[in-house]
């Protein structure tokens, strides 16, 4: 029998699960150039490398709510994780444009579920009084593979050629997939209220969009995702090609961007428990639309390229840490995973949509410089300031949810 863990050690080890999981995703973009340079392909196209991999964890989300519900979430994130290990690795193996994206697109398949099932864990084993707080822990995952992992990355992109990386994740990927296994206790509670439930898995995630609730959480995801990832593939070949950054200095501005954005995932979640999520992420919607209009619309070019980048990642987390803290409490135990599963769905079909829009909407000079950008930014600004009406609906239901039962009982 493995021994239950504190909410510590467990946090602590799905958020190493969620750190490989993101790494895996986004040192991609960074390498861009690289890749560019060494597989023949253009630049304006690594959206679709970002997209591919996003758009396959969209259809095996959706394709994972109608089962996922039914195993042991240890077992169903360890299977998730070893898959992911083999997809990583073999991105290292492409040769060109093709067999990356078909490398991506395996990765993406086994990413999807990985993310859901590591999410229900959080949701079965954190009150929701501390809930935030725990979402904000685990999401500095994404902070922490910017702060080590991209840097890291480039680095050994740039020592031992752009396949390094790949192998390097998948590596570290094989050993949380291990301790997962090892050291995860059975999550099994969520099978004892499946009693009836039949009926609800064999329509799995189409049970969702009938129920307004719900709709609007999928809504304030899709809006989030699109908005960023229409940008964060493309940062790494704006800053260095349109803004002139020096190639061998990117590392450090992922170092600075996720160091400042690992500190304030942090204070995102302590502020959603003690002000709500909607105030907090409405904040963080408004500040992220001011920085895009100064980093691609009228640049700050008085304002170094650290500052802005970091900005850039402090609002994101600021617009992502509430709005997981609130989805965390739409579905009910029995349905928690195949939510997830769903929203993991959502997701990256809307970072994949947004990665491809961009690749749609930009082109490039004789130099490489993205041109078009102007307009992809002012795409992101509207749909971020589209959160705040889904986020108070959302709270808004909740707290009507929560008050019914009472009002029956008086």
């Amino acid at each position: 029998m493995t021994p239950p863990l504190s909410e510590r050690k467990l946090l602590f080890l799905i958020g190493a699960v969620q750190f490989v999981n993101i790494l895996d995703f986004v040192m991609v973009m960074p390498l861009g150039p690289d890749l560019a340079k060494n597989l023949g392909m253009p630049s304006s196209a690594l959206g679709l490398v970002g997209g591919s991999y996003t758009a396959a964890a969209a259809v095996s989300g959706v394709v994972g709510s109608f089962f996922l519900d039914r195993f042991d979430r240890r077992k169903a994130l360890a299977v998730a994780m070893f898959g992911l290990v083999l997809a990583t690795a073999s991105g290292g193996l492409a040769f060109n444009l093709p067999s990356l994206l078909a490398a991506r697109v395996a990765a993406g398949t086994f990413g999807g579920p990985a993310t859901a099932v590591s999410l229900a864990i959080i949701t079965d084993a954190v009150p929701v009084e501390r809930r935030g707080r725990a979402m904000g822990a685990v999401m500095g995952a994404f902070s922490l593979a910017s702060v080590l992992g991209i840097p890291a990355g480039l680095e050994l992109a740039r020592i031992g050629g752009w396949q390094l990386p790949f192998y390097a994740v998948a590596g570290l990927g094989a050993v949380i997939a291990f301790l997962v296994l090892t050291s995860l206790p059975p999550f099994t509670a969520h099978l004892a209220a499946r009693t009836g439930a039949s009926a609800v898995d064999a329509v799995g995630a189409l049970s969702f969009f009938k129920r307004p609730t719900f709709v609007l959480s999928f809504a304030t995801t899709a809006c989030a995702m699109m908005s960023g990832f229409m940008l964060v593939p493309n940062i790494s070949t704006f800053v260095q090609i349109n803004l002139g950054f020096p190639r061998d200095k990117l590392g450090l501005l992922y170092l600075t961007g996720g160091s400042i954005s690992f500190i304030t995932t942090r204070i995102a979640g302590a502020l959603a428990d003690k002000y709500g999520p909607a105030p907090i992420a409405t904040v963080g919607c408004v500040l992220f639309s001011a920085v895009v209009y100064g980093s691609f619309i009228d640049t700050f070019t008085s304002v170094p390229i650290f500052l802005l980048f970091g900005s850039f990642m402090v609002c994101s987390t600021f617009r992502m840490v509430p709005m997981q803290a609130l989805s965390s409490r739409v579905p009910n135990a029995r349905e928690r995973a195949r939510f997830m599963s769903t929203q993991s769905a959502v997701q990256h079909l809307s970072a994949a949509l947004g990665a491809m829009v961009s690749a749609h909407m930009l082109s490039e000079d004789a130099r490489g410089a993205l041109l078009g950008i102007e307009n992809v930014a002012w795409f992101s600004i509207a749909l971020a300031m589209l959160m705040p009406i889904f986020l108070y609906s959302v709270q808004a239901r909740l707290k009507q949810a929560a008050a019914a039962p009472l009002a029956q009982a008086a």
